[in-house]
């Protein structure tokens, strides 16, 4: 049971996660907070948090669980405001995706990996964002990715893992390059591609009669361009090295492919598409991992 859990960060990841440990009663009181009071007043007409402030300082006073869930570019300010702030058996906690710039920042802020903090990360999400998108089944049959150092207590990682599984999460734990390599080949890199094809299909002449008559199969692809474009500027430039990496090896795949139906190579094609459906039935059918 969480006595009083603080939300920096009361958006699609924080609500939902809010909502799910009301849910399962697994939650006191929830403390939320953020830049906005009109965005606080109606997280808390919702029911999503019980209370509200604008300091995080303020807010995770008397916590003993806090969910840092804003976008990777403001994680170190958060840090230098709960600084010296935190109540003696507090643990922290986070949402972000690039873990190696989360753990910068707190040694940035704090001088070391302190022994409270947990790096984690929720693969869950959806295009949508705001504390109205969030619901509380967001977690359930998803994976969250603890990446805890040396420096970390024991029994701060258990906690942490016993409020994830609470919500209905399979938790598993990585090192922090292991996750930053993974996370740019299966979620920062899909949605680079399909920013990248809706932009030049826009640009292109004819856009307004290519969009009026695209099929299913673009929108399920391209759905993820609706996502938050300044969450995702953050995260590519706070895992650049990863990310650029599989978009060079992705750009090499998508010359070799060009140059198959070039030379109207109808085996080389088979080989291509058979390798990636068998790929897909093998590691993917049956896994609906979110956006995130």
């Amino acid at each position: 049971m969480i006595e009083r859990l603080a939300v920096i960060g009361v958006g699609l990841i924080g609500g939902s996660l809010a909502r799910a440990l009301r849910a399962n009663d697994a939650v006191g009181e929830v403390i939320g907070c953020g830049r906005s009071i009109e965005h606080l007043e109606r997280a808390q007409a919702l029911g999503v948090i019980d209370a509200y402030c604008q300091d995080p300082g303020k807010a995770v006073a008397n916590a003993d669980m806090v969910f840092i869930a804003v976008p990777l570019g403001a994680i170190a300010g958060v840090f230098a405001r709960i600084q010296g702030q935190l109540a003696e058996q507090a643990v922290i906690t986070d949402g972000g995706s690039v873990k190696g710039s989360v753990i910068a920042d707190a040694v940035q802020v704090f001088g070391e990996i302190p022994s409270w903090f947990v790096p984690g990360h929720p693969i869950a999400g959806t295009e949508r964002s705001g504390v109205e998108a969030s619901f509380p089944e967001l977690y359930q049959n998803r994976r969250v990715i603890l990446t805890p150092l040396a420096e970390t207590d024991p029994q701060a990682i258990e906690r942490v893992r016993a409020m994830w599984e609470r919500v209905g999460s399979e938790v598993t734990e990585m090192s922090v390059a292991h996750h930053d390599e993974v996370l740019a080949a299966t979620s920062h890199l899909p949605h680079m591609l399909a920013f990248g094809l809706v932009d030049a299909l826009t640009r292109l002449g004819s856009n307004d009669e290519i969009f009026r008559y695209a099929a299913g199969g673009f929108r399920d692809f391209s759905r993820i361009a609706s996502s938050s474009p300044e969450m995702w500027r953050d995260i590519c430039l706070a895992n650049s090295e990863a990310l650029t990496a599989m978009l060079t090896r992705f750009g090499s795949e998508m010359t070799e492919l060009s140059d198959a139906i070039r030379r109207k190579d109808g085996e080389a094609l088979l080989r291509i598409f058979g390798r990636a459906r068998a790929a897909r039935e093998r590691y993917v059918d049956g896994i609906d991992e979110g956006v995130s």
